[in-house]
């Protein structure tokens, strides 16, 4: 099991450490990691010889028990020993040598390119055995007769070199590039290609069956059993491992090659015993017109020194197949992370290197994957298989390595770095192991990549009845295992403990407005009678209703829409924990903050604004996280709101005697409001319309001023004027006088 718990709030979480596939992202040395999930010792890495070039290509088997390397982009081969001293024993007039075999003599030989040539090298000396009419030369196979098999590229052909040096086209796959050779039990040559990742068994000159067609585009390593039984490596990114660096042409030409439409393979059909789910297809191959290729590949020009690959989106990066004598497949492995650049047979375990840290597989006849080793940073292009150990052949730079038959002294692991997301507290390490022999440290930090910021790694932690974590408190923390010499005990699994620092909730926004609400008490009560509200009921004839009181009774019209103070706010927690809220409120001159409610779940409250006296007042909203945290880590912030002016009062207004001069009357009127500035005045004749007027000063903006009424054409007789001035909090003063005249 691997992962995370996440847990809200500032409650105990745990980072757990134990499948492979968690554990395969940090960093072993000199471990092997189980299906299960399961570090132990590895096998010993007795040295590793850098050839200070910067490809590794190709390796093949010496008759002394070492290995040749070919590498790039220098055209060098290297004799590398079984005490791991290397010696140049040939350069190419190449930048190239991507194939070596060596032949039942011992006599290694070795492909050239661009513009191949299949050289024999003896005594340090090379001689050209054959050049042929391609452009690369990517694969080498030995035959029982001692011929040689060279498959090349661009135009996908096989050829046969006799030992006289005679070369002629074996066959042709009508594919682009042969990227790969082998010769089975039978003596049979099994060739991979490209780009559509056709398997093909050849049993004699321009004869072949495709034994698999892949997804993916390139065959690019194989392994055969004795009984037959093929093991295939197939690429996602076609020839990726031969075109990461580009290569500089010695002929220094600079035409461009453009790689032509890839050629689809037609083959008869006839399945095995007419075996279900067998897909050997046998028949003579032949090429015929290009046809859309169940791959959709884009095909990049490059130039004339550099080989073509295809690039596929959308597909697996690699994977591995097992194909049965009968034809039947099996997949025992794809991946979308790594890619799978050789296999050997060892025993009844299959080996495969990949290009993720130099790392080393093995798939057991059970079919359990184990990682035997990390060899590096660099990709393991190639596996050779001897009594001594595994010989891997590292690439960006050129390393050999030897995994030897002993077992590791010191191995070391070290977590990849896990982000609690916040600063955290440490508490007991946890792991199971079986056997003794295994001790921890960590080490914390607050950036992604550990560096000079971080702590130190910690003092050893042997026994779990004494395994708190000393490291500082931090957001980021790895921690790593060192086996002592000697222990074989295998790691299961690694719980780190932690608390998040609580972060506080936010409180973003307070917002105060006044709203309409339905209060008839509140209005009966504000209209200061002492008498029952006068009720009339109003019939079609208009006779009073005998229900009605004494018509001596005063009708109390009531404000129905009283206003009402409500207070909203917005306000998160990071954490995502459950809020509560408590509101205060202060007056404008005052020094302490007044309790209006507490502990409340929602984010708005309505008040009656009568409670307040007319002034400035502030608000302030307290968010406490306490329902989801113990109150030791509990937090809170707050947020005051800007001044909110509260006025309840309507202005005082006061009308003068108005004063006719023949058709027109003038009017005085003073507005006074104690509290907030006047914003409106309007006026209305005998309950016509109403009628807006500005102040004498030209603006109505102050909390006192004058109005100056001059109206026209008012004919003779009574006339009742009434003239209504507002404030800034919309209340509303009213004053009447009646002109006579």
């Amino acid at each position: 099991m691997a992962g995370v718990f996440v847990a809200y709030a500032a409650t105990s979480t745990t980072w757990e450490t134990g499948s492979s596939s968690e554990l395969l992202k940090g960093r072993l040395q000199s471990l092997s990691l189980t299906a299960e999930g399961g570090l132990r010792p590895g096998p010993a890495q007795d040295w590793n010889k850098g050839l200070n070039q910067p490809v590794l290509w190709k390796m093949a088997l010496a008759p002394d028990g070492g290995v040749y390397a070919a590498t790039g982009h220098g055209g060098k081969v290297f004799h590398v020993d079984r005490g791991g001293t290397a010696k140049l024993i040939w350069t190419a007039d190449q930048p190239e040598v991507f194939a070596l075999c060596v032949d039942g003599k011992g006599r290694l030989f070795a492909g050239t390119s661009p513009n191949g040539g299949v050289y024999r090298i003896e005594n340090g000396k090379a001689s050209e055995v054959a050049k042929l009419d391609v452009k690369y030369i990517w694969a080498l196979a030995v035959a029982a007769d001692g011929s040689i098999y060279a498959g090349t590229g661009d135009e996908g052909r096989i050829y046969r070199i006799d030992p006289s040096g005679k070369a002629e086209i074996y066959f042709e796959t009508g594919q682009s590039n042969v990227t790969a050779l082998a010769i089975g039990p039978g003596g049979q040559l099994y060739a991979g290609s490209e780009p559509n990742g056709l398997l093909y068994r050849i049993t004699d000159a321009r004869h072949g069956t495709v034994v698999y067609d892949s997804s993916l585009p390139e065959i690019h390593a194989m392994a055969i059993r004795a009984d037959g039984t093929v093991f295939a490596a197939a690429l996602g990114g076609s020839l990726t491992s031969r075109t990461k660096t580009p290569v500089v042409s010695s002929s220094g030409t600079g035409s461009t090659v453009v790689a032509t439409t890839p050629t689809v393979i037609s083959v008869s059909e006839a399945k095995e015993n007419g075996e279900p789910g067998a897909p050997e297809q046998t028949g003579d191959v032949k090429p015929k017109e290009p046809a859309k290729s169940s791959v959709t590949s884009t095909v990049t020009p490059v130039t004339a020194s550099s080989p073509q690959f295809v690039n596929v989106s959308g597909v697996e990066k690699s994977a591995i197949y097992d194909i049965h004598p009968n034809g039947m497949v099996e997949t025992l492995r794809t991946s979308k992370e790594d890619n799978v650049y050789d296999l050997v047979l060892d025993a009844d375990r299959l080996l495969f290197s990949t290009d993720v840290r130099g790392r080393i597989f093995s798939i057991t006849e059970n079919r359990k994957q184990v990682m035997l080793a990390e060899t590096g940073d660099s990709d393991a292009n190639q596996l050779v298989k001897t009594a001594a150990g595994v010989w891997v052949g590292l690439s960006n730079p050129a390393k050999v390595v030897l995994l030897g038959n002993s077992t590791a002294v010191k191995p070391v692991y070290e977590s990849p770095v896990h982000d609690t997301t916040t600063l955290a507290r440490w508490g007991q390490l946890q792991w199971e192991a079986i056997g003794p022999g295994v001790t921890f440290s960590t080490r914390t930090g607050n950036s992604a990549r550990p560096d000079d910021t971080w702590s130190s790694w910690s003092a050893p932690i042997r026994d779990q009845t004494h395994a708190g974590i000393q490291s500082p408190r931090g957001r980021y923390i790895q921690w790593r295992a060192e086996w002592a010499p000697g222990s074989t005990s295998e790691l299961q699994n690694v719980v780190v403990p932690f608390l998040p620092q609580n972060t506080p909730p936010v409180v973003r926004s307070v917002s105060v407005t006044s709203t309409a609400v339905s209060n008839t008490a509140k209005a009966s009560a504000s209209s200061g009678s002492t008498s029952s509200a006068y009720t009339v009921t109003v019939t079609d004839s208009a006779d009073p209703s005998p229900a009605s009181t004494s018509s001596t009774g005063t009708q109390t019209l009531t404000q129905q829409s009283p206003m009402q103070v409500q207070i909203t706010w917005q306000a998160d927690d990071p954490d995502g924990d459950k809020l509560i809220y408590s509101l205060y409120f202060r007056g404008d001159g005052e020094r302490e903050w007044k309790l209006l409610r507490k502990d409340i779940s929602d984010n708005t409250l309505t008040l009656d604004p009568d409670v307040f006296a007319d002034g400035r007042y502030y608000f302030r909203v307290v968010a406490s996280d306490r329902p989801s945290n113990d109150l030791r880590y509990a937090q809170q912030s707050d947020f005051v709101s800007t001044p909110v002016l509260i006025d309840n009062t309507p202005p005082t207004v006061v009308a003068e005697a108005p004063a006719r001069n023949g058709n027109a009357v003038d009017v005085t009127v003073s507005a006074n409001d104690s509290t907030s500035p006047l914003r409106k005045c309007e006026y209305s004749i005998d309950a016509g319309p109403w009628q807006p007027v500005e102040a004498a000063d030209g603006i109505t903006d102050s909390q006192r001023e004058q109005f100056h009424l001059h109206l026209e054409n008012l004919k003779p007789g009574e006339h009742v004027i009434v003239v209504r001035v507002y404030d800034s909090a919309g209340n509303a003063g009213l004053a009447k006088v009646v002109s006579e005249q």
